[in-house]
């Protein structure tokens, strides 16, 4: 394909989307980037800190056999910009908005701090950009609602960054399940926990850092309130409610999606959650270091999510179930029947294949784009899981029971 050929399209592409944004849906072919099957797949890497380094080694590792490449790096700190375009030989920028214009890429991948994701999710595909973008989808509920009407208005291929679903325990566990192997599904449970001897979530600030120098602090603050300079705010910004919805949107996104997944799942119809700065609280941190969440679905089930950053035990992971139970190991899962109904049920095994892996994710998504394979996370699921994520941060700050009310697409008091 000429590059002649490429900038047209994206010409056509950006005016389109402008075009219809008042009036009618565009459809997949007409708004979308059309990749050849052959055609090599050109990535811009948005943000280039520590997640995103994991992006860029997994990209690489696909080089040859995705036939992809990292075309273009950005960040708003010259030193991981530097940093980045050595190690993938993209071409650097500063602003993001000049990268989405280079005629040449294909898709983006987004690893930024929570607060930015829907404003570059939103910009890439007016651009007709496909996406990867880290989870949570975005920062905010109501973000979120607009992302999801972008996507499927323009077209674009998104693919949420809950890597575990590259793992096919949870589509198979679905199929038992949708199979009656363990009944009707009343409970599920699984934790996210880790221990710190110090601190929790704090990253060491680079000495190197001068903001107005090497750093853009203001285009970090973004829409977040205006502060001075914090070395913390910008290093261990998942310390804070400005950027983050803390244990709920970093971590419980990727347990929760496994349930979903699993149950066929939507959005929860009722949400209570608890916890509390009880062990790091005299280090600056907001977001609270214990904090757990019951949330109620429509589809008749409960369930619980555990975490605490002061002790890792784990609890067991699964789907509880009238007549058996699904647990989810490191190997894959297993179901075992209620004694009420062992001549009814019988024990299986899972062994999967997949797993919690970026690269795996990577390449659905590329499949996706070339040929229409199924996303192990579109956007429809990642907005529904980072949404009952937002939404038990919002119980907890205001202790209330919140909902969702599908209809009119808002939170309601429950």
């Amino acid at each position: 394909m000429s590059e002649k050929t490429t900038i047209t399209r994206r010409s056509f592409v950006a005016a389109a989307a402008a075009a219809s944004a008042g009036t009618q849906a565009l459809t997949a072919k007409s708004a979308a980037r059309v990749i050849g099957a052959n055609e090599r797949l050109h990535v811009g890497v948005i943000g280039a800190g520590g997640n995103a380094n994991g992006h860029m080694r997994a990209l690489k590792k696909l080089a040859a056999d995705d036939n992809v490449e990292i075309h273009a790096v950005c960040d708003i700190y010259d030193k991981r910009r530097e940093a980045a375009a050595e190690f993938t030989g993209g071409k650097p920028y500063k602003d993001y908005r000049r990268l989405l214009e280079n005629p040449d890429l294909d898709y983006v991948t987004i690893s930024v701090p929570e607060h930015w994701h829907a404003q570059i999710t939103l910009d890439a595909a007016d651009r007709g950009l496909h996406i990867y973008c880290e989870k949570p989808l975005t920062y905010s509920i109501e973000e979120g609602v607009k992302v999801v009407e972008k996507i499927k208005r323009t077209g674009v291929v998104l693919q949420c960054g809950i890597q575990g679903m590259s793992d096919d325990s949870y589509e198979a566990a679905a199929r038992c399940i949708q199979d009656d192997r363990i009944g009707q599904v009343v409970m599920a449970q699984i934790d996210y926990s880790r221990n710190h001897r110090e601190d929790m979530w704090a990253r060491k600030p680079d000495p190197d850092c001068r903001p107005g120098v090497n750093l853009d602090w203001e285009t970090f603050l973004g829409k977040a309130k205006k502060r001075p300079w914090e070395p913390d705010r910008f290093f261990s910004w998942c310390r804070y409610w400005d950027y983050s919805g803390g244990i709920a949107t970093d971590l419980f996104v990727h347990r929760l999606a496994r349930i979903v997944k699993a149950c066929g799942l939507t959005t929860p119809s009722r949400v209570v959650a608890t916890g509390g700065l009880y062990v790091f609280n005299k280090t600056g941190a907001e977001v609270p270091d214990t904090f757990n969440a019951m949330l109620e679905y429509p589809e008749g089930v409960n369930v619980l999510l555990v975490s605490t950053m002061a002790n890792q035990a784990k609890i067991r992971h699964m789907i509880r179930g009238r007549k058996g139970t699904i647990e989810f190991t490191r190997e894959g899962f297993v179901i075992e029947p209620e004694s009420l109904f062992k001549d009814d049920v019988a024990p299986y095994e899972h062994k999967k294949s997949g797993g919690e892996d970026m690269a795996l994710h990577h390449h659905n998504l590329h499949n996706a784009i070339r040929r229409g394979e199924a996303l192990k996370c579109d956007v429809e699921l990642g907005f529904n899981v980072s949404m009952a994520c937002q939404l038990a941060v919002e119980a907890f700050r205001k202790k209330k029971s919140l909902g969702w009310d599908r209809r009119r697409r808002r939170v309601v008091k429950t």
